[in-house]
């Protein structure tokens, strides 16, 4: 179609603009560099410059790869990442200049002249040796700038690992990984944080069949079941797809390696595991702290189960149940026990509620224990009497120990309260979950067994009904692997047995189990939680916090993390808040993290040069509630 003669006349005057102008003349790239450092305005910052690019080079510095500065005269070299750009500018005008818009506007067949443009922050001076340092002079103008090829920039970003995550973007050749056997890595504990669909379970999936590769032991705390069938490959279209991009194959976690848990009574979400166990919890075995903030008693109801607890501990010691006559060890244990850490020995929920009611019908008023009459009427029954339940106080003097037990600790009055907590004792017995050595099928968890290189355990606590029994079942989890990893950590220490397998564990939907809401109602259950931390950091056991709502979660449980995996994520305050937790990651990562795309990360481990923008592998095995 000839050309209007609007449309001639606007283009001979954009030639005639761009002839005035002259067009600028960048280095020969020779050398193999892409563009040279432009000078500095006013608003220029410290540790960033801005870097010009010839037409012809325009995309080959895209956004996060590495860059090589060559600075003049001086001869220093520095490494800098692009965190902005490339963008396209026309030579010797403004982009906005009304003669381009009139271009634009009248859709003329004619591209002016123009050249690239991108924002490099300096992530140090580069010395001889290779290393970086940080750096105490600028780049000058008209430096050369190269861009990093792919084992280049593997060295400098120190990404690499046997627990594969994915690939960097800008570098697609660059695998980023974990190493397994790192202690300042995964033992320094991980927070897996995003919005639903941004690929939080793809990238635990990938997470968790990788370490138990590297020979990590594995244990997953999975709300929804979503992970019990990581035994089966892949089958879902888009991963699939994605897989074969990378050349990587749809596959499972070999199913003799796997495990999947339930608690008795209960359910699981993919019955047709080949390996189910039906555990059952351990009473005694948790903090009597704990189980009052999880059972969210009153302070009245506190105070009582408190008193109930320490008639527990002595009527087992009169009965001989605990600790026996005679037994060193279990004296020993006795004195040195920490019930913030943990219970005591054999106290069960049964007993509990036994004392609770023995002292409930002892703070009953008179006129109460009457069915009629007046008190001190003759024909008046009597009061009705305390009748044992539990085994325990069935034994031969069981309910002597107990009424001599009472008299001695005065429990306090008011049926009411007594009633109270009895009401919420008896709920949680009508569970059924804990261990009754009377009765098959209710044998707790082998923590030894969980522990063990190259496992994966799953704990689905998909229909365990209520949010109180998760946290018990959690609670107790931690508390046995805990235990467990210290007795191998002491062996090692005395030489009598090998360094701890390292255990990573997967804590799913950890706002439910450790919430923001709660985190003042139950400081004892962070307390545990943070002691755990703490000792994993030495003991090879590391925790993986995934939640939706990162929102909810206590500012303090991020602080324990230091290792982090960032999918979209748009609440503001979540963002500030992270800025104020993640550190060195630049403006350019945080402006893109509210509109990743689903499987893209930003992710920070203590031993990556600086973080990154990661496109995460798909899942090789099989998601349950994959979209």
């Amino acid at each position: 179609m000839p050309e209007t003669n609007g449309t001639a006349t606007i283009q001979q005057q954009l030639a005639a603009e761009f002839a005035l102008a002259g067009e600028p003349k960048l280095p020969a790239s020779n050398d193999g560099s892409v563009g040279v450092t432009m000078f500095d305005l006013p608003g220029s910052s410290d540790l960033t410059v801005t870097v010009l690019l010839g037409r012809d080079h325009l995309q080959r510095a895209p956004s996060q790869s590495l860059v090589r500065i060559r600075s003049v005269t001086d001869e220093r070299s520095y490494l800098g990442v692009v965190t902005a750009g490339p963008f396209a500018e026309p030579d010797g005008l403004r982009a906005d200049s009304g003669i381009l818009t009139a271009v634009a506007t009248h859709r003329a067949d004619y591209l002016p002249p123009f050249h690239g443009r991108v924002q490099v922050t300096i992530l140090g001076e580069e010395l001889e040796n290779g290393e970086l340092t940080p750096p105490r002079w600028r780049p000058l103008p008209n430096s050369p700038v190269t861009v990093l090829n792919d084992a280049e920039a593997a060295k400098v970003l120190k990404c690499n690992g046997d627990v594969r995550l994915g690939l960097a973007v800008g570098h697609p050749g660059v695998e980023v990984g974990v190493p397994s056997q790192l202690k300042s890595v995964f033992p320094r504990h991980t927070a897996v944080l995003g919005t639903t669909g941004g690929g939080k379970s793809t990238t635990v999936a990938g997470l968790i069949a990788r370490a138990r590769a590297a020979g990590m032991a594995v244990v997953v705390l999975d709300i929804e079941g979503e992970y019990t069938a990581l035994h089966e490959p892949t089958d879902h279209k888009g991963m699939l797809a994605g897989l074969r991009e990378r050349g990587l194959p749809p596959l499972g976690v070999p199913p003799e390696a796997m495990g999947v848990y339930h608690l008795v009574g209960r359910g699981t979400a993919n019955p047709n595991h080949p390996h189910l166990r039906s555990f059952s919890l351990q009473f005694a075995k948790l903090s009597p702290y704990a189980v009052m903030e999880i059972l969210g008693l009153t302070e009245a109801q506190q105070e009582r189960f408190l008193k109930a607890y320490d008639i527990a501990r002595e009527v087992l010691r009169d009965l001989d149940i605990f600790p026996m006559k005679g037994n060193v060890e279990q004296e020993r244990l006795a004195l040195e026990i920490d019930e913030l850490d943990r219970g005591y020995p054999r106290v069960t929920v049964p007993l509990l509620i036994d004392i609770v009611c023995a002292c409930a019908l002892r703070a009953e008023p008179k006129s109460d224990k009457k069915k009629r009459g007046k008190v001190g009427d003759d024909e008046a029954e009597e009061a009705p009497k305390f009748v044992p339940w539990s085994r325990e106080l069935k034994l031969p003097g069981g309910t002597d120990a107990l009424n001599s037990r009472m008299n001695a600790a005065n429990p306090p009055g008011n049926a009411i309260s007594w009633r109270a907590l009895q009401g919420r004792l008896g709920r949680l017995n009508r569970l059924k979950v804990f261990f009754d050595e009377t009765k098959e099928g209710t044998r707790p968890v082998n923590y030894a067994d969980l522990i063990k290189p190259g496992r994966v355990s799953v704990v689905d606590l998909s229909d365990t009904g209520f949010s109180e029994l998760n946290n018990l079942v959690i609670a107790d989890i931690l508390r046995g692997i805990q235990e467990t990893q210290d007795e191998a950590y002491e062996r090692f220490e005395q030489q009598k047995g090998p360094l701890p397998t390292p255990v990573l564990i997967v804590v799913e939907e950890a706002h439910e189990f450790l919430s923001d809401e709660r985190i003042d109602k139950t400081p004892v259950l962070f307390e545990q939680v943070a002691r755990i931390a703490k000792r994993g950091r030495k003991r090879w056991l590391g925790l993986c916090f995934v939640t939706q709502l990162p929102a909810h979660l206590p500012k303090q449980v991020l602080g324990l993390c230091n290792s982090f995996v960032l999918h979209k994520l748009n609440d503001p305050g979540v963002i500030s808040l992270l800025k104020r937790t993640v550190g060195g990651v630049d403006e350019g990562l945080w402006d893109r993290l509210p509109n990743l795309a689903p499987g893209q990360a930003v992710v920070s481990f203590p031993h990556f040069a600086r973080p990154l923008l990661v496109s995460i592998d798909p899942s090789q095995a099989k998601l349950r509630m994959v979209d």
